[in-house]
């Protein structure tokens, strides 16, 4: 999709967090790599932080797309029911746009694309966190106008999804 929206001629800036950019994003990661209650304050806090730097440096630029991965939805790794009162906190304070999409994948397809794909496993990626997750993001899109992609496909057709929606 982001190489579709270059050749138009549009200007993108994506942010994935926890970034490797800055110190929250990379303290984020090593508590994400880490496991205990502990880490996942840890990891909560520094990732909210990355978040919170990205919206003051990025969201006054002037691009034709500003794409933030996780963003509000990063509020669903929270412990229940915070996660709610965070999300709703969160949504008050920060840009949101007409295109909030979330990329829903079952949680059997998205532990075979992280085991493909990484060499480290972060304390929710497994199975039965990202069902928790999972539950708990699609709650969360009904506080918003959330477009749910079904992202079990592979990654054109969700591009071509993502566009027919734009």
């Amino acid at each position: 999709m982001l190489k579709s929206l270059r050749n138009k001629k549009k200007t993108v800036c994506v942010r994935v967090h926890p970034e490797s950019d800055n110190l929250f994003g990379l303290k984020a990661r090593v508590f994400l790599l880490s496991e205990g209650k502990n880490a996942h304050f840890a990891s909560a806090v520094f990732y909210m932080t990355d978040v919170i730097r990205s919206i003051l440096l990025y969201s006054w630029r002037r691009v034709d797309f500003l794409i933030f991965v996780r963003y509000l939805m990063g509020t669903a790794y929270l412990p229940a029911p915070f996660h709610v009162v965070a999300y709703n906190f969160f949504a008050l304070l920060v840009p949101k746009s007409k295109y909030m999409f979330f990329l829903d994948v079952n949680p059997e397809v998205a532990t075979s694309r992280i085991v493909k794909n990484r060499t480290s496993i972060e304390m929710f990626e497994n199975l039965k966190s990202l069902k928790k997750v999972r539950s708990k993001a699609l709650a969360l899109t009904r506080f918003d106008e959330w477009i749910i992609i079904d992202s079990n496909r592979s990654s054109i057709d969700v591009a071509l999804a993502l566009n027919r929606n734009l």
